[in-house]
Formats: C-alpha cells, sequence, structure tokens
C-alpha cells in the first residue's frame, strides 16, 4: 500500500517532576512511529530556547508535568503554527489544574469527589469534615504528592508534603470503591481499566514499580454500570473541552456509580502505560495507537489524514 511518510517531531522530556517518565513516553512513540516508516526527530525542551527541526509535519507530544501538560508548550506551538497531538492549550491548562477541573465538573453535572482547596501550608482541618481524606498538589501529574489522611493529626505532615509539589492543595472526601480508567480516542472510548493496587494507594511509586498494581481490561462490570462509567468519562472529556485522546480517572462506589478523579490530557504512553494497555484490549496495536494520535492532529490542520495514517484493519 503506498502511504505518505511524515516528519514526525516527538517531544519528550521537559523540565517537569515526571521528566524520566516522560522520557520512556517519548521513546516508546518514536520507535514505533520509525518501524512504520516515518521520519522522526526528538526534542527535549529542558531548557530554554529549543528549536523544532525543519520539516515538521506534527508534533507529537509526549510530555507530562508542568510545561508539557499544562498548556504551555501547546501555546509555544500554536504561535508556530506547527500541528499537535492532543488537546489545545485551553483544555491543557484546565485539565492539569484539578480545581480548575473540579469547577468545570461540577457546573457540567458530571459526578465528582466532595472537596475544597487549601492554599496555605498551615491550613487548619477543614469544617464539617471527617477522616479519611485526600490531599493533592493541584498542578502535577502522576500521583505526585498525593496523600491519605486517615487520622486528624496526620493532618499537617499530608500538608507539609503536598506542599512540595504545588502551593494550592485539593482536599478530597476519599471515595470507597474499586479504582479505574477509561481512555478516549478519538470518537471511540477505550475499554474500561480497572487498578488493584496491591497495598496503599495508587500512587506516583506504585504507578512505576513492576508488580505493584494488578490491571484488569476489560474491567469486569456488568453492562449498565460499564455504561455508566463510559458516559461519566465522555462527559468529563468534554467539560474541561477536550479533543482527539485523553485518559479519565474516577472510582466507582459499591452501587455502581462512577465518581471523576480526573482528566489527564497527555495520558503516559510507555507500552505498559493504561491507555496503550486499553487500545491492546479494543485491538489496537501500540504502533496503530501512536500513528492515529498522529492522524487526528494532521486531519485537524489539514484535512482527511494521508493514506496509512487511517487505522489498518
Amino acid at each position: 500500500m503506498l502511504e505518505r511518510r511524515l516528519t514526525v517531531t516527538v517531544m519528550l522530556g521537559g523540565p517537569s517532576a515526571e521528566r524520566e517518565v516522560s522520557l520512556r513516553s517519548g521513546a516508546g512513540v518514536a520507535a514505533a512511529l520509525r518501524s512504520l516508516g516515518h521520519r522522526v526527530f526528538e526534542v527535549d525542551p529542558v531548557e530554554p530556547g529549543w528549536r523544532l527541526p525543519e520539516g515538521t509535519d506534527v508534533v507529537f507530544l509526549a510530555l507530562h508535568g508542568a510545561y508539557g501538560e499544562d498548556g504551555t508548550v501547546q501555546s509555544v506551538l500554536e504561535r508556530m503554527g506547527v500541528p499537535y497531538t492532543g488537546c489545545d492549550a485551553e483544555a491543557s491548562r484546565i485539565g492539569f489544574d484539578k480545581v480548575l477541573s473540579k469547577e468545570r465538573f461540577v457546573a457540567a453535572g458530571v459526578p465528582t469527589a466532595r472537596y475544597v482547596v487549601v492554599d496555605r501550608p498551615d491550613a487548619p482541618w477543614p469544617d464539617g469534615w471527617e477522616p479519611p481524606l485526600i490531599v493533592k498538589p493541584a498542578r502535577q501529574g502522576s500521583s505526585l504528592g498525593l496523600q491519605c489522611v486517615e487520622r486528624r493529626e496526620d493532618w499537617a505532615a499530608a500538608l507539609a508534603a503536598a506542599w512540595q509539589y504545588d502551593s494550592r492543595l485539593l482536599v478530597e472526601e476519599r471515595i470507597v470503591g474499586r479504582e479505574v480508567t477509561v481512555g478516549l480516542l478519538g470518537e471511540e472510548i477505550l475499554p474500561i481499566s480497572e487498578v488493584r493496587v496491591r497495598s496503599g494507594l495508587y500512587d506516583y511509586q506504585t504507578k512505576y514499580t513492576p508488580g505493584a498494581a494488578e490491571y484488569l481490561c476489560p474491567a469486569p462490570f456488568e453492562e449498565a454500570t460499564a455504561e455508566r462509567i463510559r458516559a461519566a468519562a465522555r462527559a468529563a472529556f468534554e467539560a474541561i473541552g477536550g479533543r482527539d485522546y485523553g485518559r479519565v480517572d474516577m472510582m466507582v462506589r459499591p452501587d455502581g456509580s462512577p465518581v471523576v478523579l480526573e482528566v489527564n490530557t497527555l495520558p503516559g504512553m510507555t507500552p505498559t502505560s493504561a491507555l496503550p494497555r486499553a487500545a491492546r484490549a479494543a485491538g489496537i496495536s501500540y504502533e496503530e495507537l501512536c500513528e492515529r494520535m498522529v492522524a487526528l492532529a494532521w486531519r485537524r490542520a489539514h484535512g482527511p489524514a494521508p493514506v496509512g495514517l487511517e487505522r489498518r484493519h
């Protein structure tokens, strides 16, 4: 089959606390696109003054965390007039800020956990709340700084630990139930993944420690419950203005009601990350997933994707 090859620049690494995971995501994407015959460059925007290689058709954003996920690099690329993968600058800014996301969820009627915002490290225990609570930095990914407060006397230590990552914290009720994540790709909702942590919380260390969690995809839910989960995922993604692809994390209460936690606008793309795992369950290989992401960006800028960038059957 005659295919048009594109020049794709994969942006990876960057200056955030999630740099190491981003390097792994980017390396996987670059290898996949090269295997399909595309001309691929890699750019690490860890320092100011980075430049795109001449002739770049599409930028594949494999960045995570601040600068890459918060709308900053998206704004730069928009000024350059270069198409890039994933959500636009505004949706990225909202999705990266858990407080802004919560406000959008509430306004759109998306089911989400009760919350308060803390903007000082010596804040008192919130009135009318009982433990356990979850404390999160408002603007971090990969569950960096996530704390669970089981007792009131642990409150100050939890705030101090989370405060290392951001000067604004989100405090939520801890939802008891099953932890799931739902990937979206274009108009398609990928199979639901369930995360079963062997011990403790699904935090940064657990996410990236082999064997620390078990993943079930497709997750074993009755169809009525699965439909509620998918609907909540779509509603949350639309509430922040998402486009092309993303991942929605949520809890499912014992009665089957979903509770949205957050939207990830640039989900992990290591071969073992949740989104590629869900794509495989839908019959989409890692290479095809990467190419479809490029196709979505190309189509937005140029119309129908070149031959070879549509889904292969």
